[in-house]
Formats: structure tokens, sequence, C-alpha cells
């Protein structure tokens, strides 16, 4: 009975915040530039005022990742995405082409579902919300039960700030009381306009099966290639500033090696010497049967922990000051456990022959749970890098660490931690998603070509003909008739 009641309260909340925003996003569609940039930046103070309590918060919660880099994730949604965005055009006449006379003018989607992933649960949630304001949109959160508190807290501290600089109340919403029954009801009401999905494969696949547009993104399964003109020790430095950052739950992070026969053994001293521990495949298995339970499922209590946690889980000893756990594999695929994603500081690590060895390796590798995500390759070789381009991925990352290269950190792209997979990966965007991704655009066009002109000289000349079938047309008269149509129709772009 206790359950039944909980549901119910569950549900009639998510109905009523639902009911809330929609109506506060309504009011928030009418606001300025002005307006919307000094409710962002009093979400940005916040954050930044925030970033170590909300990321102590997470890390006690749900156990995974390290308070200063979860911090960093805060500081980074907030303050960096703003640097990104503020110029940002997503309100009245956004573009115009004063040639084709077509205007662009920007309109909010309406009010958005977010979904939080219990890995980021509050970097996502303030990355979220300002991204949903600046697109003068409302957001609901749906929050993953295990990371509840901090991602309610993360929630309310960003609309408390929005509320404070003049935004409508209840803009920017929370579950309290999380269930599969109140998900599934803010997925479908009618209020939600967009999903924007950042969490587990089946939770994405849900949103995309809600009958309505959904942004949501894929699992990463990073191949990272260390190919014989790289940097060795830059590259090694790289892959475990990487894999280490809050332990290896962002999902853009390296989960296998892969490196050339020629330079193995360099690359293998020099992860020995930076703090990397090879496993003998005896402890490679323990490992694994730690990490993985149901299969090829992460098992959450070795989400986002420490080389020392696993070690110690799986009862094997590694030297003191051990950073990342490799394991080497012969292939890809059931029998090879460590050839899936793992959001923690485990890496397989692989041996080819060459180059293209190592192309087939990372398809096969993307394609066992991480198709459209993103690649790493270490490299001097700008033709290599190009190959390396035509595999199935939208994240193609250079020379850099890949879990702070994907999310926009130490790259160009766009800071988000909603990184889409394309159609490859099952998303409706091979993005890192932003406010642009949030808007509606209308289009005024004016009238360039005189159409009714031309329709009628066309008509005309084809009613003179047929209207007098007596007159006994040739077939080269017929040919030059069908020519100037023709001829015509490609000048007005018809044909």
């Amino acid at each position: 009975m206790e359950n039944f009641d909980y549901d119910l309260q569950s549900v009639q909340e998510t109905r009523n915040l639902a009911r809330q925003a929609k109506l506060a996003q309504a009011e928030l569609a009418k606001f300025s530039c002005e307006q919307i940039d000094k409710i962002i930046r009093n979400m940005v103070k916040a954050a930044e005022e925030n970033a170590v309590s909300l990321a102590k918060m997470a890390v006690e919660e749900t156990g995974f990742g390290k308070v200063e880099d979860k911090a960093f994730k805060n500081r980074f949604a907030s303050s960096e995405l703003y640097e990104f965005i503020q110029a940002m055009p997503t309100i009245g006449v956004i573009r115009e082409d004063k040639v084709n006379k077509v205007m662009e003018i920007a309109e909010p989607v309406g009010l958005l579902m977010g979904i939080v992933p219990s890995t980021n649960p509050t970097s996502t949630a303030i990355y979220k919300s300002i991204i949903a304001l600046k697109s003068r949109n409302g957001i609901v959160f749906s929050p993953h039960p295990s990371a509840l508190k901090c991602t309610y807290q993360a929630a309310k501290l960003m609309h408390d700030a929005a509320v404070a600089a003049g935004a409508p109340a209840n803009i920017i919403g929370c579950i309290s009381k999380p269930s599969m029954d109140a998900t599934n009801e803010l997925m479908k009401c009618n209020e939600v306009a967009m999903i924007i999905a950042t969490g587990g494969s089946a939770m994405v696949k849900a949103a995309y099966s809600a009958g309505k547009p959904a942004l949501g993104v894929g699992p990463g399964n990073v191949p990272a290639f260390i190919e014989r003109t790289a940097n060795v020790p830059k590259a090694v430095s790289n892959i475990i500033a990487s894999k280490t950052f809050d332990n290896g739950t962002i999902c853009a992070s390296e989960q296998s090696v892969i490196v050339e026969e020629c330079i193995r053994d360099q690359v293998m001293e020099e992860f020995k010497r930076q703090g990397g521990y090879f496993m003998t495949p005896a402890e490679t298995a323990q490992v694994s049967k730690k990490l993985f339970i149901k299969g090829h499922a992460m098992n959450a209590k070795m989400v986002g922990r420490s080389a020392q946690v696993i070690a110690e889980t799986a009862g094997i000893s590694i030297p003191a000051g051990t950073k990342v756990l490799l394991g080497e594999q012969q292939g890809v695929g059931e029998e090879y456990p460590l050839s899936y994603e793992k959001l923690t500081t485990v890496l397989a690590f692989y041996t080819v022959k060459d180059w293209q060895e190592a192309c087939d390796l990372s398809i096969r590798l993307l394609n066992n749970g991480g198709v459209g995500h993103s690649i790493s390759i270490h490299t001097e070789n700008h033709d290599l890098v190009m190959k390396f381009s035509e595999k199935p991925v939208f994240r193609i990352l250079v020379n850099t660490s890949s879990s702070q290269g994907g999310v926009g950190a130490s790259t160009g792209l766009s800071p988000a931690f909603t990184l889409g997979c394309g159609t490859w990966g099952g998303s409706a965007t091979s993005d890192n998603v932003t406010p642009m991704h949030l808007i509606n655009i209308k289009r005024v066009a004016y009238g360039i070509k005189d159409f009714t002109s031309n329709t009628s000289s066309t008509y005309s000349a084809c009613s003179a003909q047929s209207s007098n079938p007596s007159n006994g047309i040739s077939e080269d008269q017929i040919q030059n008739l069908v020519e100037e149509v023709l001829t015509l129709l490609k000048k007005r772009g018809d044909y």
C-alpha cells in the first residue's frame, strides 16, 4: 500500500510540476535578450558559489568520482558554458539573408524534460538549466533515484537564482519523488514539448519512444590509438589524466588503448612510469567479474571508483600510487569483457601490427557499444588523422584527453554534457547539444522570382496547341515545343 501511495504522489507531483513550468515558460517566451542574459548570469554566479558543496553532495550520495573534479564540472557547466553561449542568438531575428530576402526568427521549443544521470548529477542539471533558459524554455528534471538529493539541490539553486533575477517562478522544476511511473508521466504529458535525455541506453531509448521530439545520447566506448609517430609520454599522460578525471565517469573517457607493435614496450613502460598497472590474465579476470553484472552491464558499485578500491574489491594487490588498471585483451565481444564501456579507472589494452589493423579494431570496439560517439588518436601524421575521420563517430579527438576533449574543455567543441551520437548511435543529433538545438526557427521569405508571368506564358503556349488538334502539328514542332517548355522550367529552377 505504501508503494502504491508513493507512486500516486509521485505522478501527481510530476503533473503539477509540468503544468506550473508550462505556465512559467509562456511568460518567459516574452523576455528580451537583456532579461534572459541577466537571468543566466545570476544562474552562473550561483553555480560558481555552490560548485564545491554540490560536488561534495554528489560524491557522498552516489559514491562516484572525486569532489575536486565534480566541482570543476559544475564550474565548466556554468562559467565556461556561459562564455560560449553568451553571444549566441536565440531570440528574435537571428539571421537575415538580404540577397534572397529571408529572415530567420527564433522561437522557444516550450517545456523541456531533462533526464539526469547519476554519474554527472549536478553538472548536467546546471548545464541543462542554463541552455534551456538561454533559449527561453522551461525545464523539469527527472533525477536518477541514487542521485536525487544532489540533483534536486542543483535544480533548486538554478531555479532560485533565475527567479531572483526576474524569471517566472516554477520555470525550473525537479521531481522529488522519483519513480518509473513519474518519469513515464513526464515523458508523455502534453505540457512537455521535447526531451533531453542523458543516461543509460534503456532510458534514452524510452525517451525516443515517448512519441515526441527527443535529444538523447548513446553510450561511449572510446578507443584511443597511440600511433608510431605520437609523443608517447604526452599521449600516456593525456589518457591517464582523462581516465582518472572524476574516476572515468564521463562517457567520452577512453575505454581501450590500442598501440602498434613497434612502440608497444615503450608505451607499456611509460604507463608503468606514470601510474598504470598491467594486470595478469588472472587478475584481469578477477577484476572483470567485479566490474560487470548480467553479462556486460556495469556494476554500479564499481562505477567511478579509484584503482585502489577496484583492486581491493577484486582481491588483487597493486603498487601504491597506481592510477589506472590495464588488462590485455585479444578480441572484442562477450569473451573479452574489458572490450565494453567501463565508467571507472580500468582500461583494455590492445596491440596491433599497423594503423590499418588499428582502424579495423577501432570499428569493432565502437560497434561494441559506442558507435557514433568518439574516438581518440595520438599522432603527428595528419594524413592518418584524416583516415581515422572516416570512422563511424562524430568526435575525432586528436592529441588530447578524450574526456576533456569530448565535452569541449580541451578542444574547440561546444561545451556540453549531452553529446549526440547521430543516427549511427540512435541519436537525433551528432552535435554537442547547445541552446541552438532548443529553438524552433520561423522563416519570413519575400518573393524574389516572378512566378505568375512564367506560368502564364507556359500555360498559353501549351493551351494554344492543345485547343486546335486539327492543325496537323508535325513531330518536329512538338519536339520544339517540349524543348521550349523544358528550357523555361530550367530557368525557373523547377527542373
